[in-house]
């Protein structure tokens, strides 16, 4: 095989639904991992239902994933009358036939099949109809399937999945008006697209039966099939709005860092041997389709902090703030101004530890981002009796001369501690509140080496009085 292509193809009725993203992932690190290319086409001929606002949406969550694709995104709409000129090569060949029966005859068949218990599936008269008989009226285009055996599709997740012919229908590729039905537009997009790689929801294997009699029709190479199981929640079943956030853009809104989303949402029926925590390059050089497994993948909002902790954790302190910039974009928060931006780059060190999403971050980096005067909580009001601010007022004289690093800081607070005969946690109780207005916050040290000497005696002197 010469490049590989992939792509995904949404329907643009709604948001970027989680599941969607994980396709989308796939079918990008397949791809990109192996040089090849990875298409997007919108699924757009549902015309009632498709609108621009939820291709854009599509389109957001999908950048937001950091899922590149290649040249412009293909509308399925537009590529029409291909479809119709596919689906009336394939009456030439002999492949599909006219079919005249009305909507009430088909019923009737169904309703006499139903009455038999024989199956419902449509035996269209017209299937070797001789043309000379058919009429002059509306008809629709069906495929000839085939009547007997077993229609096997060779998947790479599911294996060998064998179809009775018998349980297959003469689908319908052309309606009566000419416009071509999703069956027939995926595979002509497909092919004309060069996609060379299929892989999506498991919900599509039915589908691939009948859209392989398409390729077999017009002698065209088969795809790679790869059907992958859809996501359920915690509970076992199939995912939706109680289990929590549908919508990749939920998630960013939720302050979820991109690359950890990633790695959780490859890891999510898909592994690695034991590797749990990886970079998006690793998962580029590993991902391929044998580790995809068979069962439905749990959603698990624990595991997902815990990779999104540990992504935040191994950031790069300039992307790190990038991304927290975005955040506050997304969520209509207001933006850091210069002095808080120069202080959360300084902070990176202390904050990143721990810290799960990027609200929690930023709550971490609160006395980083806060301007005076500090609002206190009522622990940090209570830390500040008339016998800690004394202390203050003495630790503002010792500080104000002091070279301002680590070291020298320890030297002075464990001095005063000494002094006063206390121990260091109560000496640092009255600095949290002065500095941050709460009780739980990074160490005193790294919040007076983040914003600096003149802050720091500045808050200290606010606390006195």
């Amino acid at each position: 095989m010469d490049q590989i292509v992939t792509r995904f193809a949404p329907s643009p009725t709604g948001y970027l639904h989680i599941g969607g993203g994980r396709t989308a992932l796939f079918n990008w690190l397949y791809a990109r991992g192996r040089g090849g290319k990875f298409l997007l086409r919108i699924e757009d001929t549902d015309r009632e239902r498709s609108t621009p606002e939820a291709t854009e949406a599509i389109l957001r969550g999908l950048r937001w994933m950091g899922l590149d694709w290649d040249g412009e995104a293909v509308s399925q709409f537009e590529a029409k009358d291909r479809h119709a000129e596919v689906a009336r090569e394939m009456l030439a060949r002999g492949a599909a036939y006219k079919c005249f029966s009305s909507q009430e005859e088909i019923e009737a068949f169904r309703e006499a099949a139903r009455a038999e218990g024989r199956s419902t599936l449509f035996q269209s008269p017209w299937r070797d109809a001789d043309p000379a008989t058919h009429p002059d009226a509306p008809y629709v285009i069906r495929m000839k399937a085939p009547r007997d055996g077993d229609t096997v599709v060779e998947d790479k997740v599911q294996g060998s999945v064998r179809f009775g012919n018998d349980q297959l229908d003469d689908m319908v590729v052309l309606r009566s008006d000419g416009t071509p039905t999703y069956m027939l537009a995926v595979v002509v997009d497909d092919h004309d697209m060069g996609v060379t790689h299929v892989i999506r929801g498991d919900d599509h294997l039915n589908n691939a039966a009948r859209q392989q009699m398409v390729y077999n029709a017009m002698d065209w190479a088969v795809p790679v099939w790869a059907h992958i199981p859809l996501i359920h929640g915690a509970d076992g079943k199939k995912l939706s709005k109680r289990h929590g956030a549908l919508g990749v853009e939920e998630y960013q809104a939720m302050g979820y860092p991109v690359a950890g989303m990633r790695n959780y949402l490859t890891r999510l029926g898909w592994s690695h041997g034991d590797d749990e925590i990886f970079t998006t390059e690793q998962a580029l050089e590993w991902f391929d389709l044998g580790g995809i497994g068979r069962a439905p993948a749990r959603l698990d909002f624990k595991k997902l902090e815990h990779t999104c902790g540990q992504h935040i954790a191994m950031a790069d302190d300039t992307a790190l703030l990038a991304e927290i910039e975005a955040f506050l974009q997304v969520t209509n928060q207001t933006p850091l101004d210069d002095t808080q931006r120069h202080r959360m780059s300084a902070g990176m060190y202390c904050l990143k530890d721990r810290a799960k999403t990027l609200p929690e971050l930023l709550d971490k980096a609160r006395f980083a981002l806060i301007s005076r005067p500090v609002t206190r909580d009522e622990k940090a009001e209570a830390a500040l009796d008339s016998a800690s601010r004394g202390i203050l007022k003495d630790l503002t004289t010792r500080l104000s001369g002091a070279s301002w690093n680590k070291q020298e800081l320890e030297l002075i607070l464990t001095a005063a501690a000494a002094d006063y005969g206390l121990g260091f946690g109560k000496l640092a109780a009255p600095l949290r509140a002065a500095l941050a207005g709460r009780s739980v916050t990074p160490s005193v040290y790294d919040m007076m080496l983040v914003i600096g000497r003149d802050e720091t005696i500045a808050r200290l002197e606010d606390a006195v009085n």
